[in-house]
């Protein structure tokens, strides 16, 4: 793990205190589902992110700073010149997880990963520390799970997996792990330790996890958001045939992390100038006055921007 300092005068100290808050909590889920294919979206702000923002990937807001994990490939991945059974090779990259204000800025860059393992994923923040997946960038792979403390910005390797892990979420009340495979066609659950460790992740994956039951999108970013839930925003391109092109689809679900199964799920079909779907990788929602959600969604890549959206 590297935290890159920032000229003195740029960035606030990278010891500064960070409040433990930003769960999205129960009420977001509770709110989420009142929501509707009618329901109204309206575009608060949007705030240029002012670095090279590479692939994001998850998001999560705390107090008035934005955490994003993003991955900066620097050799793509070759489809078709994989070994040992899988439909590629790695390629080579950097992962990161920014820290910014809330005007666009950047506060701090946390480099995570190891050798073939540079792609993160959808994170979750148990109210104080951080959780990234770091995976390589394909398939039935592998993955290090990190824990990153939110205020020192100090990253702990939690435990590695045989598989790809694309996001994770803590469940806070029965301090579980849960986690989505590659395209999110799987769940795992692993229960934690009192240090927050895995007591099962050295057993074998298919005995961890259930299959995802909605096909519809592939889940991206997820948070916990109490009662044993989480929600997740994704996308999906779908075949169409006769030689059209995909049918480019966005989502947000929530999902009862003790079934597996869908408790409510809402079709996205806002896109941004760039062309791409809102839900498209990182999300993260909270409960307003007055009723409704607010997003908070990143999902285009380099020069990126936040957008805010009010959904009521």
């Amino acid at each position: 793990m590297q935290v890159r300092s920032l000229p003195a005068g740029v960035a606030l100290s990278l010891l500064a205190a960070v409040p433990a808050v930003g769960l999205p909590g129960s009420a977001a889920g509770d709110r989420f589902v009142t929501l509707t294919r009618s329901s109204s979206w309206t575009l608060e702000r949007s705030v240029p992110i002012a670095f090279p923002a590479h692939h994001p990937q998850g998001l999560v807001k705390i107090g008035e700073r934005l955490f994003f994990s993003s991955v900066e490939v620097t050799t793509p991945p070759r489809r078709g010149a994989g070994t040992d059974g899988f439909d590629r090779d790695t390629g080579r990259g950097v992962g990161h997880l920014f820290e910014a204000r809330m005007d666009g800025s950047l506060v701090a860059d946390v480099v995570l990963g190891e050798g073939a393992m540079y792609h993160p994923g959808g994170l979750d923040f148990d109210g104080r520390d951080i959780w990234v997946p770091v995976a390589e960038y394909r398939p039935n792979s592998r993955s290090i799970v990190y824990r990153v403390d939110a205020t020192t910005r100090k990253a702990v390797e939690m435990f590695r997996f045989p598989d790809h892990l694309g996001g994770v979420v803590i469940d806070t009340e029965d301090r579980s792990l849960h986690a989505v495979s590659w395209g999110s066609r799987w769940f795992y659950r692993l229960a934690l330790d009192p240090s927050g460790r895995p007591i099962n992740a050295d057993a074998p994956p298919p005995s961890l996890r259930v299959a995802n039951r909605s096909h519809y999108v592939d889940y991206q970013d997820c948070k916990y958001v109490g009662q044993h839930r989480m929600l997740c925003s994704g996308i999906a391109d779908v075949a169409r045939g006769g030689g059209e092109r995909p049918l480019p689809l966005g989502g947000i679900d929530l999902i009862d992390l003790t079934t597996g199964a869908p408790l409510h799920q809402l079709p996205v079909g806002l896109r941004t100038p760039a062309g791409n779907s809102l839900t498209r990788n990182p999300s993260f929602f909270e409960a307003i006055d007055g009723g409704g959600l607010r997003a908070y969604v990143l999902p285009d890549d380099d020069q990126a921007t936040l957008y805010v959206y009010r959904i009521e």
